[in-house]
């Protein structure tokens, strides 16, 4: 058996927050396969569902405590026992090494990333929502510290933007760039059923539709047809999207991206430039696809990939021989990584870090995740995120450019309403609405702007006026 041979002369100590989560977990069964690594300090409120986790997990009893204060959280990592306690009190700064945030919490997350390179603590960002509202201007204080601010490997913001930095370094021009869906639709021609992770849908006319024919976009469009009952799109998905635009300066085709129902070999296809019969309008978009596979077919596992632009057709037509996705007509590739292995990537992140070994450059708020009302909304609506995919109930997850709109958004109202300018830094960021309320009535389709709000969470709001003062 092959073995990891990374060795340090001090493990890099790490604090995560969030840690009773699905990411958590499998952070922590990973590390425990890296012995430079090792979390010391485990913050959740579910203090009980941790140590039942850490049981599970194989960690004895007598090496867990559940301290109170950052003094007996000392002492406890000092005897050689793991630290699960229920908030930022009792967090012991001078120990750790790392933070990785993971609460998926805009006001806790945001005020341990904030308050961890306060105390000189690389950040590890898992917390996708609290990066497409804060991690600008969390990056930059990080850069005057002398510190890190990352975001994490395992998930698919750093995932992407890892295989965008491959991409570029050997030299191709990106004309897409994106994530396969949360779920994916299996589809068994037999049944004409379509399961997206065990909801089942009847969808018969999808066994005409396996190909994608002469006409590639009205193929997906007639696939879109046929599943219009399942819902497709998540708010995860825009977010994660919205944090590689922070990093690339990649925008969303159209502000709600394309969603084909594609299969992985279609998309150099569909992917292409719009004049070349594919869906992209403006090179260089991010967008989300909803996977169509059949039975016994491997999944894309929520991968990422980057569709470019390629070059001589005999090297072309090589590659294709060898199994490579591209286009029919020879002018596109796409290359993927099907996995997000979540936890489990994470320690990349963490090393790079400690080593400053991050190929990731400045982020800049190139792009908002907005809200634009999906109903109208009233003065005194009171927003919550909530679910699985951290969804705001009465709005939509949008990608905008900070002055207020994107390609293909089809909205013209957004500028002016009521009489009042909507200006650049006026846009409300999707999560700065979770515990916010409406003090002006908001139409539907217009989006929601910060002088709509009150409530919203104060530090994580100046931050994000902080990130666009930046340029």
């Amino acid at each position: 058996m092959i073995h990891s041979t990374s060795r340090r002369a001090t493990p890099i100590r790490i604090l995560l927050t969030g840690a009773n989560g699905g990411y958590g977990r499998t952070l922590l069964d990973q590390l425990r396969r890296l012995p430079d690594m090792t979390a010391v300090q485990l913050v959740d409120p579910d203090v009980d569902g941790v140590r039942l986790m850490l049981d599970e997990l194989g960690v004895p009893g007598d090496e867990i405590a559940t301290p109170t204060t950052s003094d007996e959280t000392a002492a406890a990592v000092a005897d050689g026992r793991v630290a699960v306690i229920a908030d930022g009190a009792a967090v012991d700064w001078s120990g750790i090494d790392v933070l990785v945030e993971a609460t998926g919490r805009i006001d806790a997350g945001f005020g341990y990333a904030d308050r961890a390179l306060d105390h000189g603590v690389h950040v590890v960002m898992v917390s996708k929502e609290i990066e497409s509202v804060a991690g600008v201007a969390l990056g930059a204080k990080a850069r005057a510290a002398g510190l890190r601010y990352l975001p994490g490997d395992g998930d698919q913001p750093a995932n992407l933007l890892r295989l965008v930095d491959w991409v570029l370094r050997v030299g191709f021009d990106i004309v897409a760039l994106g994530k396969s869906g949360e779920y994916d639709l299996a589809f068994d021609p037999a049944t004409g059923v379509v399961d997206q992770n065990g909801v089942t849908f009847e969808a018969p006319g999808l066994a005409d539709l396996l190909e994608l024919g002469d006409d590639a976009v009205e193929t997906v469009r007639a696939r879109a047809a046929q599943v219009r009952g399942l819902k497709r799109a998540a708010a995860a998905d825009s977010c994660e999207m919205a944090v590689v635009s922070l990093y690339t300066g990649a925008h969303a085709d159209v502000e709600s991206m394309h969603y084909p129902v594609a299969r992985p070999d279609e998309l150099a296809d569909l992917y292409a430039a719009r004049d070349d019969g594919g869906l992209i309008g403006r090179p260089g978009s991010v967008d989300v696809f909803s996977m169509l596979r059949l039975p016994g077919e491997a999944s894309f596992a929520g991968g990422v990939f980057v569709v470019v632009r390629t070059g001589d057709p005999v090297t072309w037509q090589t590659l294709r021989g060898k199994g490579h996705v591209i286009s029919r007509d020879g002018r596109y590739a796409c290359i993927y990584w099907p996995y997000h292995y979540m936890g489990v990537e994470t320690p990349l992140t963490i090393a790079a870090a400690v080593d400053d070994t991050s190929p990731l450059g400045e982020a800049r708020q190139h792009t908002v995740l907005a809200a634009r009302a999906a109903v109208d909304l009233s003065a005194g609506t009171s927003f919550r995120v909530e679910g699985h995919h951290h969804e705001i109930s009465g709005v939509a997850p949008v990608i905008v450019d900070p002055a207020g709109s994107a390609a293909g958004s089809g909205t013209e109202s957004d500028i002016e309403r009521d009489g009042a300018s909507s200006t650049e830094d006026d846009i409300a960021p999707y999560y700065l609405l979770s515990g916010a309320r409406l003090v002006s009535d908001v139409p539907a389709g217009e989006l929601v702007r910060l002088s709509d709000l009150a409530d919203a969470p104060e530090a994580a709001l100046a931050a994000y006026r902080a990130g666009l003062a930046l340029g």
